[in-house]
C-alpha cells in the first residue's frame, strides 16, 4: 500500500505508527550518544593511569605531560579533522 508520500508501508505500519517508530529510534540513538561519552571519558582515563605508570622517569613533569596529551588526544594535525570521535574535555 503506498502513503501519500508515494513510498511503500513501513513494515504493514500505517503512516502514524511509523513515524512514531522512527522518533523512537532518533531518541534512542540520541540516549547511546551520551554511553558514548561516558565510555570515551573512562577509556582517556584508564589510558592515562597506564601512561603514568609506563612513563619514562627521567623525562622532565613537562615532557611527560606533553607525551601522554600526544598519546591520548593524538597528534596535533589530526586532532581538528577527525569529524566521528568524542570529544572530551581535559
Amino acid at each position: 500500500m503506498k502513503s501519500r508520500h508515494g513510498t511503500a508501508g513501513f513494515s504493514g505500519c500505517d503512516e502514524s505508527e511509523a513515524i512514531l517508530g522512527l522518533v523512537q529510534l532518533g531518541l534512542e540513538s540520541t540516549h547511546r550518544r551520551g554511553s558514548l561519552t561516558k565510555r570515551a571519558a573512562k577509556a582517556s582515563a584508564m589510558a592515562a593511569q597506564e601512561i603514568d605508570r609506563l612513563g619514562d622517569p627521567l623525562a622532565t613533569d613537562e615532557e611527560r605531560r606533553i607525551r601522554k596529551r600526544r598519546l591520548i588526544k593524538g597528534p596535533k594535525e589530526f586532532r581538528d579533522i577527525r569529524s566521528n570521535r568524542v570529544k572530551i574535555k581535559g
